[in-house]
């Protein structure tokens, strides 16, 4: 299949109900409203094809991009690529959702993530601890340093309150996915998740939402999933 062929697809399995939805999320126009899961049988039929990724990144229909994400391979990608890519992220269900996914694939993933979070920038650093939160919920818990993951625990706890929104929540969620699935430093990330307390995020046009990760945390907890492993990132 061709760039062309897939946008028409795309296009013919877009819904106006599901676009409104990602339009109140931050997308932006052009797109046809898939949902994700719509996406798959087109997925299977394609597999992986970076070249075709790479164009239909480019198109910047969110719809595209997404699906991009989804037939990428991720070891092909230098840090260029990536970087070129999380540019182009517009808004958070592209940088966390797409780009971070994709990043969390590729074996430079930490060493990239590590520069994105360090960067001062929103949607990079959001981008950087998501890839975290995909990494550390499905790889095995001997590829990481404890004491770097320590000192990321440490840099949330003193700085989420003061961060830029998307990179609280993200922030956020990093201590919630180090309290679950990174089993070294699981009392370490309860502590610091009642220290941190709730997290304010603040959002265009909208009312606050209010983020809890010891609470979150807490409930897993008593459902028995500590030590839980994604078997796949990307669907």
């Amino acid at each position: 299949m061709n760039v062309e062929t897939v946008m028409q697809e795309l296009e013919a399995l877009g819904k106006e109900r599901t676009k409104k939805i990602y339009i109140s999320n931050g997308a932006n126009e052009p797109l046809f409203g898939v949902a994700t899961g719509a996406m798959k049988p087109m997925a299977k039929k394609i597999k992986i094809n970076q070249s075709l990724a790479e164009e239909l990144y480019a198109t910047g229909n969110y719809d595209a991009m997404y699906f991009a994400g989804i037939i990428a391979d991720p070891k092909t990608m230098s840090e260029s690529d990536f970087d070129r890519w999380v540019d182009s992220a517009y808004f958070y269900m592209l940088s966390d959702y797409v780009v971070a996914v994709t990043l969390a694939e590729a074996d430079i993933a930490q060493e990239v993530a590590d520069k994105w979070i360090a960067s001062g920038k929103e949607l990079r650093m959001s981008a950087g601890w998501s890839c975290y939160c995909w990494l550390l919920g499905n790889r095995p818990d001997h590829e990481f340093s404890e004491s770097k993951i320590s000192n990321m625990l440490d840099i949330v706890k003193n700085t989420i309150h003061d961060a830029p929104e998307r990179t609280k929540s993200a922030m956020n969620n990093f201590l919630y996915t180090v309290g679950i699935s990174y089993l070294p430093l699981h009392e370490k990330a309860v502590e610091t998740a009642k220290e941190v307390g709730i997290v304010e995020i603040k959002r265009d046009k909208k009312k606050s939402s209010f983020l809890n990760a010891f609470e979150s945390i807490q409930k897993e907890i008593d459902r028995g999933r500590v030590g839980f492993k994604r078997k796949y990132v990307r669907c």
